[in-house]
């Protein structure tokens, strides 16, 4: 089969964050998953587009320390919206707000 393993092949972990190297293609993916509203998967592609800036430089535009930015887009962890936004800011994105029509539908 054309498929197979010689064993001596090595295969790679897939990883997002090589496949965003353009501010077009960040700026797709985290309002990608900002339209999930899931915050695990929020928290996970802003650590993803960390990675894909740098994580060193990203901490220092965030002004938190590299381990501490790990921490607060860790799966456990609970970011407090000033830390959000910085982290947002510090990618170089800003977020917008737009009317989705539901006001007053509750």
């Amino acid at each position: 089969m054309a498929n197979e393993t010689t064993g001596s092949e090595r295969v790679r972990p897939f990883d997002a964050a090589n496949y965003l190297r353009t501010p077009k293609r960040q700026a797709a993916y985290l309002a990608a998953a900002l339209e999930t509203e899931d915050e695990a998967y929020i928290k996970q592609a802003l650590l993803t587009l960390a990675r894909a800036q740098g994580m060193s430089v990203t901490a220092r535009a965030a002004k938190v320390s590299r381990q501490g930015l790990y921490k607060s887009l860790s799966a456990t962890s609970d970011p407090r919206l000033s830390t959000f936004l910085s982290v947002v800011q510090a990618l170089g994105f800003q977020l917008t707000v737009q009317d989705t029509g539901a006001i007053g539908k509750a």
